[in-house]
């Protein structure tokens, strides 16, 4: 985040001063106030105490996408101590799974407390940077960890950077073309049915960035970097259906192929419908599909 610059480009070309936070509270309060549009978390609770025992606050607690406990701690500036200080948050959340799921019952319902997916908790840092040693630390780690750094840009723009993310249940290895095998202009064998295309398109998006982790669902199969991008549900009898975040409004729609499911309840999380018969189908989304990935 330190490298970036904004301009403004109206009557000439203006560079857009970059801040921090002036106390850490603010950036508390900005982030955990959008936490679902900033980071695809539910909100659940602020401050949450940890009793006299641990003598600490947890600063945010939500739900993702998947239904797996997130833990949110930020730091204003630079300080490695945030990462540690999270994890001790986590293993905290771990071992107290009724006070968390009675806090989902009252927050969202009975229903989403009896989902929670415990396989999978996450730690998210914000702060002003992470260094090299903080971004290594969180790879050799065997928990779910997102290192986000922010800015405030102007008056009117707040940024957010994932530096580095590291998750439980790392996306599949992308299979290699056997000898001789000609998929079609992407070195993949051809596909011949419904579940051998699933497998395919999880090949393509875990293929769009070593970010990218699979989280495996009752119903789908997601695939996020911070948030959501796709999901993939399981096969229908002629089609496999899948969700991606792209902004429906802002892609050509085509019948029988795309759809947009704003307001409409299904699976999986994302507004933009895909429906897949052919290994063919699966080319024409690949820019959707990378769309829907660089806005994630």
């Amino acid at each position: 985040m330190t490298g970036l610059k904004l301009f403004t480009v109206n009557d000439g070309v203006a560079e857009v001063s970059s801040r921090l936070a002036v106390r850490e509270r603010e950036l508390h309060q900005l982030v955990g106030a959008n936490l679902e549009t900033m980071l695809g978390v539910r909100f659940l609770a602020s401050e949450y105490s940890t009793g006299p025992v641990h003598g600490g606050r947890i600063d945010t607690l939500g739900l993702d996408e998947s239904g797996a406990p997130v833990v949110v701690e930020y730091k204003r500036g630079v300080d490695a101590g945030v990462i540690n200080q999270g994890l001790y948050y986590l293993s905290w959340l771990v071992d107290h799974k009724a006070e968390f799921e009675a806090l989902v019952a009252g927050r969202l319902g009975l229903a989403e407390a009896g989902q929670v997916l415990w396989s999978a908790p996450r730690l998210i840092c914000v702060a002003a940077g992470f260094s090299r040693y903080d971004v290594h630390a969180v790879r050799e780690h065997r928990h779910s960890i997102d290192l986000v750094s922010y800015r405030f840009l102007g008056s009117d723009h707040f940024a957010l950077e994932t530096v580095a993310s590291v998750g439980r249940q790392a996306a599949p290895p992308r299979a290699a073309a056997a000898p001789g095998a000609s998929g079609e202009g992407q070195g993949r064998p051809a596909v011949s049915s419904l579940a051998e295309l699933r497998e395919a398109v999880g090949e393509v998006l875990a293929g769009l960035g070593d970010d990218v982790k699979r989280i495996e669902n009752q119903t789908y199969r997601a695939y996020r970097r911070t948030q959501h991008f796709a999901c993939v549900c399981p096969p229908q009898e002629t089609k496999l259906l899948v969700y991606l975040k792209a902004n429906p409004k802002k892609v050509d729609l085509i019948p029988d192929f795309t759809r947009d499911v704003t307001g409409r309840g299904h699976h999986g999380t994302g507004n933009l419908e895909v429906a897949l018969r052919t290994e063919r189908d699966l080319e024409r989304a690949g820019d959707l599909f990378r769309l829907s990935y660089d806005v994630s």
